[in-house]
């Protein structure tokens, strides 16, 4: 038993109580909206320990962090909070105790955690990617569906005005039909296209090691991997794309009503078989959908880009303003006007309409509260006559999917095409059993007598099994869809 455990629970035996969960207070399968939630916030050194501040008028009990030095703020900001490295054993231990569950961990454990938690019959608000894969992604879809519990993923520009009036100005036909879309950020904002360093230093002590590996292929400590670096690194986290794009992708996925693409294809700086590249561009190609409003909805073809790159400058737009804000932002180019949204869907403006902005139609839900506290709200409420919060799974699943989706046509840009994607199936499908993927393993440059000195070496691999490993990855040993 840990010192804040033991406290904990001796001051609690002290006063002759017992802890219960608001849950069974409630008595009626459901917390009442006068309760407050037993939250546990697992990954609370970054954006997880934000996302408790925006809900801290409810009963934080339990705090867990592979890496105690990194979540010591956290820590302290709830000193009463029971506190833990491993999950697991902060859900048997306190399981009873806990309405809901706040996951603030790397990409690559978002899943795992997060269905430990739905599958205990609790809440859960996940920091965006949703997942590190498309698998995993389509499960969480699922999961919320058969348990029913209350779900919001950290995308907190989904309950922002601006996306409201994107969507409403779009759905009203203020720019007519829609037929291409460009998205962008300035990220990363750290480094990328990196080689897995050599060097195997010391575990600091603070750090459970082969808890932060979690799921994924085991390998050395290395202070390149954590904490916050670990986004550059296939193995770990989803590069700029997957950081970002849940955020500037959102109001494009909502106002058009994208649903899967047929297709895609991506090209980038040097990519190579340990981490993301430092700039990228993936194309996204998508049927016609339903008519939203006014508006049809005509084949799309939507494109991402990152690490500094930008779309062509639209028609209109005043020499010297930049596009979006510094962050990035979305650009949608209509059959009648241009519409500009800038980093989370803020500050949407029409190209040539900046003084004379579209009037809301209010067709859309507005969140009184912050993104968080939308979520403890559906918590709250009974499953039966819930409303959802803004970015429950069934909407942030499929948006989360054609994120990290846009990964697959970066690691496999060697096959030189554009991938037809079956969503059903989650699988790309002209690939040949026995096509092959040449990837940079090894990139060295050298000077020698003022002449330069290439050594560039290559993985091949084949492309079918990288593409099936790449959606639904393998688990290491112990770790469980």
């Amino acid at each position: 038993m840990d010192r804040r455990t033991f406290i904990r629970q001796a001051g609690v035996a002290a006063a002759g109580m017992t802890i219960v969960p608001s849950t069974v207070v409630s008595g009626l399968g459901h917390v009442m909206p006068s309760d407050k939630l037993n939250i546990a916030g697992v990954g609370v050194g970054g954006m997880g320990r934000s996302n408790l501040r925006n809900m801290n008028s409810q009963n934080i009990v339990a705090l867990c962090d592979v890496d105690w030095k990194y979540a010591a703020k956290c820590f302290n900001d709830y000193p009463d909070a029971a506190v833990y490295k491993d999950y697991r054993r902060m859900m048997d231990d306190m399981g009873d105790e806990i309405d809901a569950v706040v996951v603030g961990t790397p990409d690559h454990t978002h899943y795992v955690v997060t269905a430990d938690a739905m599958r205990a019959g609790k809440h859960v608000y996940v920091q965006k990617p949703l997942t590190h894969s498309v698998y995993e992604s389509r499960m969480l879809a699922k999961l919320a569906k058969e348990t029913g519990v209350a779900t919001q993923m950290g995308n907190q520009g989904n309950s922002g005005e601006g996306i409201r009036q994107v969507c409403e100005w779009i759905w009203n036909g203020e720019i007519g039909e829609v037929k291409e879309v460009h998205a962008w950020t300035n990220r990363p904002i750290w480094p990328q296209g990196l080689e897995r360093p050599t060097e195997t230093p010391s575990v600091p002590p603070t750090l459970d090691w082969d808890l932060f590996i979690g799921p994924a292929k085991w390998r050395p400590y290395h202070p390149a991997y954590t904490p916050w670096n670990w986004r550059a690194w296939w193995d770990f986290g989803t590069g700029a794309l997957g950081d970002m794009g849940c955020h500037i992708i959102d109001p494009v996925f909502k106002a058009l009503n994208l649903g899967q693409p047929t297709a895609f294809e991506g090209s980038s700086s040097q990519v190579n078989t340990e981490s993301a590249p430092i700039a990228e561009k993936v194309t996204y190609y998508f049927p016609e959908r339903k008519k939203m409003g006014k508006v049809n909805m005509p084949a799309v073809e939507f494109t991402w880009y990152d690490g500094g790159l930008l779309p062509d400058r639209p028609k209109g737009i005043p020499e010297g303003k930049i596009l979006g804000d510094g962050g990035g932002g979305a650009m949608f180019v209509g059959s009648k006007g241009t519409l500009i949204c800038s980093t989370y869907a803020r500050d949407p403006y029409i190209v040539g309409r900046e003084n004379d902005p579209p009037k809301a139609t209010n067709e859309l839900r507005r969140v009184e509260t912050s993104h968080e506290m939308d979520w403890v709200r559906a918590c709250k409420e009974d499953k039966s006559s819930r409303t959802e919060a803004s970015s429950h799974f069934g909407y942030s699943a499929p948006l989360n999917e054609v994120v990290v989706m846009g990964n697959l046509a970066i690691r496999l840009q060697d096959l030189k095409r554009k991938l037809e994607w079956d969503g059903a199936n989650m699988k790309i499908t002209n690939i040949a059993d026995d096509e092959e993927i040449r990837v940079v393993s090894s990139d060295k440059f050298t000077v020698v007598d003022g002449d330069p000195r290439f050594d560039t070496q290559y993985a091949t691999i084949n492309a079918k099994q990288a593409m099936e490993e790449y959606i639904k990855r393998p688990y290491r040993k112990g770790w469980n869809y």
